[in-house]
């Protein structure tokens, strides 16, 4: 349940409010600066991951960078995150992680080791390997960003801007974890889960990209939950309205997490996916089957706001019609 004094217009406020949305603004005038056309690029900007032409194939090439608050908190988790984040972008895409590249910057030689131990482990848990990159041994702040690549069959690959109205709207998210202790926004699953298991659950996207069971699908990051489900929404033209009684979520009063924070969380292995009714309930099994709770909690509009409802209350969360979330797709 949704606790007893959390409307929908608090939810709706405090993922507009999040950094972990409005930081995404600045991206259209970037994208905007540097966009150009090529006929072997199929899908860029707005996707998790850029689709490009390999024959009959595509390549799938992404890059991520992880917040400072992060690695100054925790610089094992920082680079642990840092490989967490690219390999969801592919498996979002339904394509299978290649290799990774990164950048490390450090000013302080201890924090450069933890970043890479975080990275050495992620990389191993998701056999995913680091061939390169470029090292600033004397840089005046820390940072770590990576890039991947991964594959995927053109025909098979799972777009963002691709949901369209009456299609269902399903949460997947990991709930066998914990809030990880050095950042109340993150939930990790990923560390106490096996390799085994972690892959097993990446795998599912491919296997959903190969039955083409989703009509579109976005990996859940910093914005949360809702934050994610607005910039695909603002990626396929559409709007959608979202019952908060059915979003997945661990029992936050045993964990005192209020659920205006559960949200916000980056919830380390989720995803956020359209599927066409007949086939919502299997979508919902094979995760399941993988130890991930995966629920229906709306259905795609043509109204370009997304909208959330808990019992008789609903606000808007984004007008998309008026505003932008990334700004790439603005008139």
């Amino acid at each position: 349940m949704v606790e007893e004094k959390c409307s929908t217009e608090l939810i709706a406020k405090v993922v507009q409010e999040y950094t972990g949305v409005t930081r995404k603004h600045a991206i259209g005038e970037i994208i905007h600066s540097l966009k150009m056309d090529s006929e072997n690029v199929i899908a860029s900007f707005g996707e998790d991951a850029a689709l490009i032409k390999n024959g009959n194939d595509g390549l799938l090439l992404a890059a991520d960078g992880i917040w400072s608050m992060l690695m100054e908190a925790d610089p094992y988790w920082a680079g642990f995150c840092a490989v967490l984040v690219n390999v969801h972008d592919i498996a979002a895409m339904g394509g299978r992680p290649l290799a990774m590249v990164d950048i490390l910057s450090v000013k302080d030689e201890k924090i450069g080791h933890d970043v890479l131990r975080g990275m050495a482990d992620a990389s191993k848990k998701f056999n995913v390997p680091v061939v390169g990159g470029h090292l600033h041994p004397d840089s005046p702040f820390s940072a770590v960003d990576v890039a991947i690549m991964g594959t995927v069959k053109i025909s098979d690959v799972i777009l963002s801007s691709t949901a369209a109205k009456g299609d269902h709207v399903i949460a997947a998210i990991d709930l066998n974890g914990r809030v990880h202790p050095s950042c109340a926004l993150n939930w990790d699953s990923a560390t106490i889960r096996s390799a085994e298991e972690v892959r097993a659950q990446i795998e599912v996207m491919h296997t959903l990209a190969q039955r083409h069971l989703l009509t579109a699908a976005k990996d859940i990051s910093n914005p949360g939950i809702i934050g994610t489900l607005g910039m695909l929404l603002e990626s396929s033209g559409a709007g959608a309205e979202i019952d908060l009684g059915r979003i997945p979520r661990p029992d936050l009063a045993k964990l005192s997490i209020p659920f205006s924070q559960w949200v916000r969380m980056y919830p380390g292995m989720g995803f956020i996916m359209t599927a066409k009714a007949e086939n919502a309930a299997e979508v919902i099994e094979l995760f399941k089957a993988v130890g991930m709770t995966a629920a229906d909690i709306g259905c795609v509009n043509e109204s370009r706001s997304l909208t959330i409802k808990y019992n008789s209350e609903e606000s808007s969360v984004f007008d998309l019609a008026k505003d932008s979330i990334t700004g790439i797709f603005k008139q």
